[in-house]
């Protein structure tokens, strides 16, 4: 069926199986607002929530830059400069993605709900902020960043100061847009879009990547006394502190030639761990 074809096509576009970056820290969320595991409707419905935020997203991203991608020889062949999807059917992807996140939001409790409108337009309208700001890896840091306390929101249906801390995810994942965007140096350059690389040149770059996930690891230092976590959390940490280092470790200025495996790969890699370790922390207080 033709609509099944474009659904697979849509899900392989905006690599629907990369949810695993942002999902584990919503689910830290939501287990410090517990203390331990959500009830099964919380969680059923924070999951649904995170994978239809994040596909309306996606999704939106590739239909605002699908001019830039096709003019971009490293992303010519993705599904709509390459014309295998239609931006009505994109378009209709994304509608619908949003309005099942705002089920999702329904489902949990009142707050959420009245938020659910807001955590929106910051994950839409990121996909504009490469055009008038280097800035926008923060953006994109900030989209995600706003997990933990959605889904301490969802589980609480109020708002705890103390869960704004892991809004650390912001610098982990600004860190890694910024590795991630050296690559269209040459590119952004030439079509006057902004970002790090482009205007601090990626030796600089990279530096700033790593003093942001030295902030994000600071901040999750800051979790422990927080939420009186213990020793199962301390080594969660200090695994995400030795994956960034060999994440950083991929990449170097003059040889981009393994930037997929430090973003695609070590980026899984760390927020699972982070989310295993401390929800085993949580579970055997």
């Amino acid at each position: 069926m033709p609509v099944l074809h474009n659904l697979r096509v849509t899900l392989e576009m905006i690599k629907w199986e990369h949810s695993i970056f942002a999902l584990p820290f919503a689910l830290c969320g939501a287990m410090l607002a517990a203390s331990g595991l959500p009830t099964p409707h919380q969680l059923l419905w924070i999951i649904i929530a995170m994978l239809a935020a994040r596909s309306a997203a996606m999704a939106f991203n590739r239909l605002a830059d699908a001019a830039l991608d096709a003019a971009n020889p490293r992303t010519s062949t993705r599904a709509l400069p390459a014309g295998h999807l239609s931006p009505a059917f994109v378009t209709t992807f994304v509608i619908v993605s949003c309005a099942i996140f705002i089920l999702a939001a329904a489902q949990l409790n009142r707050l959420a709900l009245w938020l659910s409108p807001v955590a929106l337009a910051v994950l839409l309208l990121y996909s504009y902020t490469k055009r008038f700001t280097r800035w926008s890896h923060l953006v994109l840091g900030f989209a995600l960043g706003i997990a933990p306390a959605a889904a301490w929101i969802a589980v609480r249906g109020s708002l705890d100061p103390r869960i704004l801390i892991l809004t650390a995810v912001t610098f982990w994942v600004a860190g890694f847009d910024i590795l991630y965007a050296c690559q269209d140096f040459d590119f952004d350059r030439h079509a006057g879009l902004h970002s790090i690389p482009r205007h601090l040149g990626i030796p600089r770059a990279l530096w700033i990547a790593r003093a942001f996930h030295l902030i994000m690891l600071l901040l999750l230092i800051a979790l422990l006394p927080a939420f009186a976590l213990g020793k199962l959390a301390i080594a969660g940490i200090t695994a995400v502190m030795f994956l960034l280092l060999y994440e950083h470790s991929l990449v170097k200025p003059d040889n981009l030639a393994r930037l997929n495996a430090a973003f695609f790969t070590m980026n899984g890699v760390i927020s699972v761990v982070f989310a295993a370790f401390l929800a085993a922390d949580l579970l055997l207080k």
